[in-house]
C-alpha cells in the first residue's frame, strides 16, 4: 500500500512538470505517449486503492476566491496538551502502558470531514470551540486526498506544515523586511486562511494525520487509526511505539532528527496506545489526560551584550534589538536577539558588556534568557536614529515603548518608498525594503525622485555590506530602465489612497495619457470614469493639492521620462466588453499580462462575475468555483484562455 501510494505521489508530481512546462510553452519533458501511459498507470492506482490525491492531473481542482471564512462551532471542545521538559516525567506519566510518541508539528490543526469517501469540509482548530471553515484552501494542500476508499463518514485531525525551505523560499520574495514572516507557523497560518486558495496552492502546505475522530470503524489501538488512516492515502505524523524501557532513548533519537527535520516542530507527543484506557482517564477543564506534549529544553548558552540597536519601524515605533557575540544554538550561529519594547530592556537591567544568558525559543527564535550582571547602564537613545527628532516614550497598561513623533521620518515612509519601486508601479527590479533602509540610513534617499540619482554615491554605495561594482551597475541599470515609464505606472506608484493599479490606469486613458491632464482632473470628471467614485475622487484631488505632494511630483517630473502616447481603443470583438480571468493561465505570464491585452484591445477587466460581465476567462470550463456558478446562473460565456487568445487582435 506504502509503495503504491509513493507511486502516485511520484506519478502526480512528473505529470504536474510536464503539464506545466508543456502549457508554458516551453521544451517537452516527455512525450506524448509517455504522457499518457504515466497518466493511466496513475489513474489504475487511483481506482485501485480508491485514492486521489491533491494536484491529481485527474481531478484538478478550480482556484476561487471566496468572500469571507465562515465559522463552525466544533461538535465537543478541542483541547490542548498538558506539558512537561522532562524525560523522566514522561516515564513515570507512562508506567506501564504502551504509547505512541509523535512529532508535534508546529502548525495549524485542521479537522477533515469525508462523505461517501470524498471531501467535504475542513474546518481549523480556531479557540477550541470554534474554528473557520477553509474547506476551499484544502482541497489545494499538497498531499491531501480529495477521495478515500472508506464511503462512511470519516473524521480525522491533523498539522497543516509549510516545510523551512518552503518558509525560506516565500521570505525570499518579500523585499519589505517587516512584512517578513516571522516563522512557518505564522506563515502557515495566514495561508491556510487566505481568501483566494491560488494563493494558498503556491505555498505548498502539507498535511499530516495524527488522529481518527470518528468512523463507522471500530479500533482497539491508536497504532491501528493510524495504519488505516495511511491505508486511507493520508500522510502520518511520524510515530514510534513506546514503553517504559525505550521511552528515554526514543526522545533522543528524535532530539537527534530535530537538527535536520524539514518541518517546523516544538517538540514530541505520548499518547497511550489503548483507545478504551485514554478515554477512560477522562480531562480537566484544560486537557485531555490521555495525552501529554514533550517539550524540547532549550539550549542556553552565555555571551556578552556588545550593542543595543534601536530600530526604527514604519510606525514610528523604536524597537531594541540586542546585538551579542555569536554563540552556537540548536545547531545554528546567533548573534542578535529582539528584546520587543523598552520595558524588556528595563526589566533585564540590560548595559553593554553584560553576561547574559541566550536561547532559542521553540528551537527557532533567538531570545534573552537572563542578564547575569544586570548593570543597567543602557538608556534609550533621545533622539530618533534616522531622522534626529526627539523621542518620546509612551506608557500603555504599564508597558514602555519608545517612538519617533515626527511625521516626515524616512522610517516612516519606507512602505512609500517600497511601493514605489513595486512591480506594478516603476518596477526598479533589486531594490528591495532592506537596500531602500540602507540608503535611507545614510540619507542618500529622502525622496521618490533620489532613487534615479544614485551615482552620485558610488563610492559610498559599492563599499557597503552586501555591494560591489557589479550591483551597483545592475541597480543604477534598473533605475534608468525604469526612469522610461508610462503616466499610468507613475500614477499607481504615487500611492494615493484607494488607487490601485486597475484604476490609475483607467484614469490615465481617461485623460489620454497626459500627466498635465491626470494630475489637474476634477473629482466630477473623476467620478465620471466606471469604477472610480465620490470618496476615491476627493482623496485623489486632495493629494495634489498638497504643496508637498506637488513637489514630489515635480522632482520625479525632472528625472523621468514618460510615455505619453495615446491610441484609442479600435474596434472590435472586445470594444465595450468585459472581462473575469480566473484560474490558471498557461500562455500569459501571468493575469496582469493577459489584463493589459484586453485593454490593449479596448476591452475592460473586473475581479467579480456580475450581469456587467461579458465573458469569464477560466481553462477549467466545468470547474464547480463559485465564479463559475456566477457565471451559469447569469448565462455569462465561459472562454479558455484559448479562445481569449483567438479574440484578441493579431500582432
Amino acid at each position: 500500500m506504502n509503495e503504491k501510494r509513493k507511486r502516485m505521489e511520484e506519478l502526480t508530481e512528473r505529470l504536474g512538470q510536464a503539464a506545466k512546462v508543456y502549457y508554458q510553452g516551453s521544451s517537452e519533458i516527455m512525450s506524448n505517449k509517455e504522457y499518457d501511459a504515466l497518466y493511466d498507470e496513475l489513474l489504475f492506482l487511483e481506482e485501485e486503492l480508491g485514492i486521489v490525491l491533491a494536484g491529481s492531473p485527474t481531478a484538478k481542482v478550480g482556484y476561487e476566491v471566496v468572500s469571507n471564512l465562515q465559522k463552525e462551532r466544533h461538535p465537543s471542545p478541542m483541547l490542548s496538551l498538558d506539558k512537561t521538559k522532562e524525560v523522566g516525567a514522561l516515564w513515570n506519566w507512562l508506567r506501564e502502558k504502551e504509547g505512541l510518541l509523535s512529532w508535534k508539528l508546529d502548525g495549524l490543526t485542521i479537522v477533515l470531514t469525508y462523505e461517501g469517501g470524498h471531501l467535504k469540509k475542513a474546518v481549523t482548530r480556531g479557540d477550541g470551540t470554534t474554528g473557520e471553515v477553509i474547506t476551499n484552501n484544502a482541497k489545494v494542500f499538497d498531499n491531501i486526498p480529495f477521495t478515500i476508499p472508506c464511503k462512511d463518514t470519516t473524521v480525522l485531525r491533523g498539522e497543516a506544515v509549510i516545510s523551512y525551505e518552503e518558509f525560506e523560499k516565500i521570505n525570499r520574495t518579500i523585499g519589505d523586511v517587516d512584512a517578513k514572516y516571522k516563522n512557518p507557523r505564522n506563515l502557515c497560518s495566514g495561508t491556510v486562511r487566505q481568501l483566494n486558495n491560488e494563493i494558498t496552492a503556491d505555498r505548498h502546505v502539507k498535511f499530516f494525520a495524527f488522529s481518527l475522530a470518528n468512523t463507522a470503524v471500530n479500533f482497539q489501538y491508536r497504532h491501528q487509526e493510524m495504519e488505516w488512516l495511511s491505508g486511507q492515502g493520508f500522510e502520518t505524523v511520524e510515530y514510534v511505539a513506546v514503553n517504559k524501557d525505550n521511552i528515554e532513548a526514543t526522545v533522543k533519537d528524535f532530539e537527534k532528527k530535530i537538527i535536520d527535520f524539514s518541518l517546523p516542530s516544538d517538540g514530541l507527543v505520548l499518547i497511550f496506545d489503548d483507545i478504551e484506557y485514554g478515554k477512560s482517564l477522562g480531562a480537566t477543564a484544560k486537557f485531555p489526560r490521555d495525552s501529554i506534549a514533550f517539550k524540547w529544553k532549550d539550549e542556553v548558552k552565555n555571551t556578552r551584550l556588545v550593542e543595543i540597536l534601536w530600530n526604527v519601524s514604519r510606525t514610528g515605533l523604536i524597537n531594541p534589538i540586542a546585538i551579542f557575540e555569536p554563540v552556537e544554538l540548536e545547531g545554528t550561529t546567533v548573534s542578535r536577539a529582539s528584546v520587543h519594547n523598552l520595558s524588556i530592556v528595563r526589566e533585564l537591567a540590560l548595559g553593554l558588556g553584560d553576561e547574559i544568558s541566550v536561547y532559542k525559543a521553540n528551537m527557532i527564535i533567538p531570545q534573552i534568557a537572563e542578564n547575569i550582571t544586570r548593570s543597567g547602564s543602557a538608556k534609550p537613545p533621545d533622539k530618533c536614529p534616522v531622522c534626529g527628532s526627539h523621542t518620546v516614550i509612551e506608557d500603555e497598561k504599564g508597558v514602555e515603548t519608545l517612538h519617533c513623533p515626527n511625521p516626515q521620518c524616512p522610517a516612516k515612509r519606507i512602505k512609500a518608498f517600497t511601493h514605489f519601486v513595486s512591480r506594478n508601479a516603476l518596477n526598479i527590479e533589486g531594490l528591495s525594503e532592506a537596500t531602500l533602509e540602507k540608503f535611507i540610513d545614510e540619507a542618500m534617499i529622502r525622496e521618490p525622485a533620489d532613487i534615479f540619482k544614485l551615482e552620485a554615491w558610488k563610492d559610498k554605495i559599492v563599499v557597503m555590506e552586501g555591494f560591489g561594482e557589479k550591483s551597483f551597475d545592475n541597480l543604477t541599470a534598473a533605475a534608468k530602465k525604469a526612469a522610461h515609464t508610462t503616466p499610468a505606472r507613475l500614477l499607481y506608484g504615487l500611492g494615493i489612497p484607494n488607487i490601485g493599479s486597475a484604476n490609475a490606469k483607467m484614469i490615465a486613458k481617461a485623460c489620454e495619457n497626459k500627466w498635465s491632464r491626470i494630475e489637474s482632473i476634477t473629482e466630477e470628471e473623476l467620478a465620471a470614469i466606471d469604477g472610480v467614485g465620490s470618496i476615491m475622487a476627493k482623496a485623489y484631488v486632495g493629494f495634489f493639492r498638497k504643496g508637498e505632494n506637488a513637489q514630489i511630483v515635480e522632482s520625479l517630473l525632472q528625472v523621468l521620462t514618460l510615455d505619453e502616447s495615446f491610441a484609442a481603443p479600435a474596434a472590435g470583438q472586445l470594444l465595450g466588453k468585459t472581462f473575469v480571468i480566473t484560474g490558471s493561465l498557461y500562455h500569459f505570464e501571468n493575469r496582469d499580462e493577459a489584463k493589459e491585452a484586453i485593454e490593449a484591445a479596448g476591452g475592460k477587466t473586473a475581479s467579480a462575475v456580475s450581469s456587467k460581465t461579458h465573458y469569464l476567462v477560466n481553462n477549467h470550463i466545468n470547474s464547480g468555483s463559485s465564479k463559475n456558478k456566477k457565471a451559469k446562473e447569469l448565462e455569462i460565456p465561459i472562454i479558455t484562455e484559448e479562445e481569449l487568445l483567438r479574440m484578441l487582435p493579431k500582432p
